[in-house]
């Protein structure tokens, strides 16, 4: 049995910031991967939430980091971080009450959780990518700003870092966003570069990033 700190609620703010590879030795240690190169949310939490990913979304929908969240804390469980060091291009971690390798073998594949509230302050200029999903995309159409599309996930492409835009237009209301539909209905996709040659402006509290990206590129 895991001694856990289950009867602790999960936080709705839950982001998933790695994932368990396998067991590490015999002493129930985990090998983790991080979702970040840096992983400062891993290494700065002194609790992590473990929980099984949710199942993959249907084709062409897209989820907002919140529906994420809440989706993961319906089964996630908190474990107390004792010890978490680099180990080649991953991380290994001891967790409070697992000293068992089977155990930890169980835990393969397991999303690794930790509240939002808890990263550590972004630098100037800087910018978590969990905050731009869901952010909308401005571009440019003969010198005006005209909306693209809605941030669905950042990747990194090794040189830097690529919003992959559900293009779309607003519905009638104004404010409700239309993802815009192939003939197999599913959402049409672009991919912009995030840096400071197209990115002119991020403003999270409106959920708005500006950029100089062609908007029928």
């Amino acid at each position: 049995m895991v001694n856990a700190v289950s009867s602790q609620a999960a936080p709705a703010d839950l982001v998933e910031v790695g994932r368990v590879l396998s067991a590490y030795g015999v002493r129930g240690w985990i090998k983790i991967q991080s979702h970040s190169a840096t992983a400062e949310a891993l290494l700065a939490a002194p609790q992590w939430w473990l929980a099984r990913p949710a199942s993959p979304v249907a084709q062409g929908v897209v989820t907002s980091a919140a529906s994420e969240g809440l989706a993961l804390a319906a089964n996630a469980v908190a474990h107390r971080v004792v010890t978490v060091r680099s180990q080649g291009s991953n991380l290994v971690a001891q967790l409070a009450a697992i000293d068992d390798r089977d155990v930890a073998e169980g835990m393969r594949g397991m999303s690794i959780c930790v509240a939002r509230s808890t990263f550590p302050k972004a630098d100037d200029d800087e910018y978590y990518w969990i905050d731009l999903i869901g952010c909308r995309l401005y571009g440019d159409r003969d010198g005006q700003s005209v909306l693209i599309g809605e941030v669905a996930e950042v990747v990194d492409n090794g040189a830097h870092g690529v919003l992959k835009v559900v293009t779309g237009t607003f519905g009638l209301d104004g404010v409700t966003f239309e993802p815009t539909l192939d003939p197999k209905g599913r959402a049409v996709e672009t991919l912009v570069p995030f840096v400071g040659a197209h990115i002119q402006k991020v403003d999270l509290q409106a959920r708005r990033i500006d950029s100089d990206w062609p908007v029928d590129f």
